[in-house]
């Protein structure tokens, strides 16, 4: 089997069910082919982690000669002529890059919608979000169009997809992935990361995107052993805390009871599992200011220049973070410094922190996100994604992995949270948690029917 066989199989399924579900709205399979058609010319040994891989580039993240929208109006016709730092790594290990996938405009927001695409829809049940804003990512692996998927996370924008479609999202350590600056040498909130249908794959992904890069001044360098090796490792968590809130937000009680049940799984691996979870009393408040900050430092211009062509959330954003005062922003560092100690110092007594990847099931996807959950009002448009958003101002590394579906037969992931770089120990332990619940060949699904 060659790559340019994988690129016929992808192109030919989803021509078969991705009208239905609008997860990869830009192809670009000619430059796939004539990428593959060089890939095999080289030795085995010259080919690269993936050696020939499909992977699907989130509609964020530069890819040269191919449109990136942002999936905003104001970058309908953008082509860049140079590929991100992670895009250009990730073909020096042989991936090949057939498809951009949808994203809410400018990835705010987690339910994948925008002007130029139009919404993308949960396999599982196309009346219902995939949400976001890796969305597309997701959909596409839990529909079988894609193997591996690049994401990126600033409030769980690869662990909510994930939890939603039945697949595997991971955030990473600050600077494990490089990539090119924006706006901002030191922009740390969001970070690329991988996506796939199961751990193993997950941890090849991470490996091949991993490593320190001279243009990307926060990067870390690669480790000695690999993290596909570390997945495969068999090594046990031997204390595990789980909390269904951390404090800080409603969930939805099935969610809960999933969540709780797919933990306490754990003590079949030997582990001692308990309820406890970090002090992240001043989460939402920080994380309100500090992604503020970051779109005023980001979109400022576009707002001044092409606010008709900006959706309302993104408006909003931005002015918030117009209106801050530098009190605020010093409060908002204080507070997260001192929240990512406290994370440190948990995991000194645990070696992982569970809890629901996301506080609902999917909902539907004309809502344009949650706007209650148990009965109680959140306050604005990214108060639901609190139990991601809080372990993002942590620093610490986390996925969603497949545990469970609802009544409605709506997926929900398990949120595994290690200490800050520790992905060997969060992978290797995901892995053994995903052979206990035995839900690792739940998708690929065909399209089901909305309801």
């Amino acid at each position: 089997m060659t790559p340019l066989d994988l690129l016929d199989v992808l192109e030919e399924r989803i021509t078969e069910v991705d009208g239905k579900l609008n997860a990869l709205p830009i192809l670009c399979f000619d430059r796939a082919r004539k990428h593959a058609d060089v890939l095999i010319k080289k030795p085995v040994s010259e080919r690269g982690l993936l050696a020939g891989l499909p992977v699907p580039i989130k509609d964020l993240t530069d890819v040269a000669g191919v449109r990136n929208t942002q999936g905003s109006p104001i970058f309908r016709n953008n082509v860049p002529t140079r590929s991100d730092i992670l895009v250009e790594r990730l073909e020096e290990n042989g991936a090949l890059i057939y498809a951009r996938s949808n994203t809410p405009e400018f990835g705010a927001g987690a339910n994948t919608f925008n002007e130029v695409f139009g919404s993308t829809l949960n396999p599982w049940n196309p009346a219902r979000s995939a949400s976001g804003s890796s969305g597309g990512a997701a959909v596409a692996l839990a529909a079988g169009m894609a193997w591996l998927a690049h994401g990126s996370d600033m409030g769980g924008s690869l662990r909510n997809p994930a939890s939603f479609c039945s697949v595997v999202g991971l955030r990473p350590s600050i600077g494990r992935v490089a990539h090119t600056p924006k706006f901002k040498i030191d922009r740390n909130l969001g970070v690329p990361g991988p996506m796939a249908r199961n751990v193993e794959d997950v941890a090849l992904m991470l490996d091949a995107m991993s490593g320190e890069h001279p243009g990307d001044p926060l990067s870390l360098p690669k480790l000695p052993n690999s993290f596909l090796s570390a997945a495969r490792s068999g090594k046990r968590p031997k204390r595990v805390a789980y909390s269904a809130n951390f404090g800080i937000t409603p969930v939805d009680s099935q969610v809960a009871a999933i969540t709780r049940q797919a933990a306490a799984r754990f003590v079949e691996a030997g582990a001692i599992v308990g309820e406890a979870h970090p002090d992240f009393r001043e989460s939402r408040e920080c994380f309100h200011v500090l992604r503020a900050f970051d779109f005023a430092v980001s979109k400022a211009a576009l707002l001044r220049s092409h606010r008709d062509l900006l959706k309302p959330e993104v408006i909003w954003n931005i002015e918030e973070g117009l209106k801050l005062t530098v009190e605020q922003i010093e409060r908002a560092e204080t507070q997260r410094l001192t929240m990512a100690a406290r994370a440190v110092e948990f995991f000194k007594e645990y070696d992982l922190l569970l809890s629901p990847a996301t506080i609902v099931e999917p909902f539907p996807v004309l809502d344009r996100y949650v706007t209650e959950c148990d009965g109680k009002k959140l306050d604005h448009y990214v108060d639901w994604v609190a139990i991601a958003s809080a372990i993002t101002l942590a620093c610490c590394p986390a996925l969603s992995l497949p545990c469970g579906f609802t009544s409605s037969g709506l997926p929900v992931g398990l949120q595994i949270v290690a200490a800050p770089r520790a992905e060997g120990q969060l992978l290797a332990s995901a892995k053994i948690l995903e052979d206990i619940l035995g839900m690792r060949d739940s998708t690929p699904i065909d399209p089901r029917e909305p309801t």
